[in-house]
């Protein structure tokens, strides 16, 4: 087992080399990058839109501005040396774990992903949590009572929940409960409120809870199907096993065939997704959830960051993303091991 721990740890590092290169390679063509930003800021105009609006018959951001401001401007941003030259000093620093140092916000890339996390984190733990309470107990219960009205009525509720996309669902319930049309029970924007430092810790709990009800609520529905529907299958699966029908013979009751063997075997599929679903959960983020409810987490960074040609923030959180993504996978097929002793990597 630890050959092919050790293999998978060294094939980490041609795949992020790879996902790097390929990322900066493109990031070469992209028009509008942050010195034709930096120069329609000096010339009075907005860098976002017209820097990145650009037609086939050439870019025209640069013109009017002294061409040795411009050098400095490229010398400030790094852009002064060839683009294989800086490749490698950001491999260097990707190395010793230096993101590097944000061209918009003037940060750290570390320090930024700091101050974002406690958003995604709320609304990713949250969410993972309350979609396996839900889900895998349904799911059980649904294999338990196949073909009944209860599994035909529940498998078109959590379809329906998956069908609606989350953005639209959080429309809708800042519309009835955000102070639409309707009733005003929640807040509409921020994870606690301006003067959280000052309540007491009953009334921060409240308060958090307050503000994190509806952008929860609209992202857990459409997670609901795909674990219940899975959870549901795998214990039908085992259900239908010899094993299961040997067991009924020789007078076990269905209590103990469902918890002690049907329950062990029909949830390996589930356990071996807890290892990236629940990392996963600390850097979640939704663009549009994040938008809507005014929350200011990595998904409106990250989309911040593209829009504004932040390279430090792009590359760097791609780096650390791909590295937790390539770990998280490696620790699913380990946990294989874990819940299936069946299963050997050596052979």
């Amino acid at each position: 087992m630890w050959a092919y721990i050790l293999k998978r740890l060294l094939l980490m590092i041609p795949t992020l080399f790879g996902v790097i290169l390929i990322t900066f390679t493109v990031i070469q063509f992209v028009p509008g990058g942050p010195v034709e930003q930096m120069v329609y800021q000096l010339r009075g105009r907005s860098g976002g839109g017209e820097a990145a609006a650009v037609g086939g018959a050439g870019y025209r951001g640069r013109q009017g501005v002294d061409a040795a401001r411009i050098e400095e401007i490229k010398k400030l941003y790094g852009f002064d040396k060839p683009a294989h030259e800086r490749f490698v000093e950001m491999l260097g620093r990707f190395a010793r774990f230096d993101l590097g140092t944000s061209f918009y916000h003037n940060k750290d890339v570390w320090q930024l992903i700091r101050e974002k996390l406690p958003v995604s984190i709320s609304l990713g733990l949250w969410t993972f949590f309350l979609v396996y309470l839900v889900s895998v107990p349904l799911g059980i219960y649904k294999a338990v009572r196949a073909g009944s009205r209860f599994d035909t009525a529940s498998t078109i509720v959590v379809l329906l929940g998956y069908a609606i996309p989350s953005f639209v669902l959080g429309v809708v319930l800042l519309v009835l409960f955000g102070g639409g049309s309707f009733v005003q029970w929640f807040p509409l924007r921020g994870l606690v409120s301006s003067d959280w430092a000052d309540l007491s810790l009953w009334h921060k709990i409240t308060d958090y809870l307050w503000h994190i009800t509806l952008p929860v609520t609209a992202m857990v529905l459409g997670g609901f199907a795909m674990i219940t529907i899975l959870t549901k299958n795998s214990v039908l699966e085992e259900i239908r096993k010899q094993y299961v029908l040997t067991a009924r013979a020789k007078g076990l009751d269905e209590g103990t065939i469902m918890w002690r063997h049907v329950f062990r075997n029909a949830m390996i599929p589930i356990m071996t997704g807890f290892p990236a679903a629940f990392i996963g959960a600390f850097f979640t983020g939704s663009l549009l959830i994040e938008t809507l409810f005014s929350l200011d987490g990595l998904g409106l960074l990250s989309y911040e960051s593209v829009i504004r040609r932040d390279y430090p923030v792009v590359l760097g959180s791609l780096f650390l993303f791909t590295l937790i993504g390539l770990i998280t996978t490696l620790l699913r097929d380990l946990s294989y091991l874990w819940v299936d002793p069946r299963v050997k990597f050596d052979r």
